[in-house]
């Protein structure tokens, strides 16, 4: 099976190369790496385009910035693997974690694998208390609209079946993306698995993005795309 990679990245010029390295290094050699630069202004576009690119990732640049769900919809087209993994371009995600992920739609139990930071006993960083807070509401919210029984719907790390997710029109273009392709994978009533994965979570010092303002337009998304067609 061909593994796809896509990397949504804005301004992370201090990772780029590690992740980079690090999702090479995962020990898949049928694999591609698809990386979607959202106009970063930092400098990580001229990396990709001096050291990164010329190592073998395809990468896709937008002209603006259009944001996470956007990115994630450009790389997603581009895809030509059996599987899809979704990956952050900072390192609270390991891809030493690909294996757990894979493996069950590898056996054919599943079409979707979520990668749950709260179900495992690997690494987990400890952070913020209403960050958490958040996304339990977040996870409960969603669940009691799909009728799933997630324990980590706003994971980012997600494994796909290539033909569902490409089979999915992606309407978000920021941090929706997350409530909205679990409202439409329960729709589908896809096979959706857990597995639990290592969290290397960061503080916004060190450059994480989402905040309270992405929390309230989850509700709005968890109730537009569970509720309406």
């Amino acid at each position: 099976m061909k593994l796809s990679i896509v990397v949504a990245c804005y301004n992370e010029r201090k990772t780029i190369h590690a992740i980079f390295q690090a999702i090479k290094a995962a020990p898949f050699d049928d694999k591609e790496i698809i990386i979607v630069d959202d106009c970063s202004s930092d400098g990580t576009r001229e990396i990709l385009e001096r050291d990164i690119e010329p190592l073998g990732a395809r990468v896709l640049y937008h002209e603006a910035n259009c944001g996470k769900g956007a990115a994630l919809r450009t790389g997603i087209k581009a895809v030509s693997g059996d599987i899809v993994i979704i990956q952050d371009a900072d390192l609270e995600y390991d891809p030493k974690d690909y294996s757990a992920l894979i493996d069950p739609i590898a056996s054919n139990v599943a079409d979707v694998v979520y990668g749950s930071r709260f179900l495992s006993g690997r690494p987990h960083r400890v952070l913020y208390f209403w960050h958490s807070i958040g996304n339990q509401f977040l996870t409960l919210l969603s669940n009691m609209f799909s009728n799933l029984n997630l324990t980590d719907m706003e994971t980012g790390y997600k494994a796909f079946r290539s033909s569902i997710i490409k089979s999915i029109t992606i309407k978000e273009d920021r941090f929706g993306f997350e409530p909205e392709i679990t409202a439409k994978i329960a729709k589908l009533r896809c096979r959706i698995y857990e597995v639990g994965i290592s969290y290397y979570g960061r503080t916004y010092e060190e450059g994480k993005k989402v905040n309270w303002k992405d929390g309230v337009h989850a509700i709005y998304c968890i109730l537009r795309y569970n509720l309406f067609k």
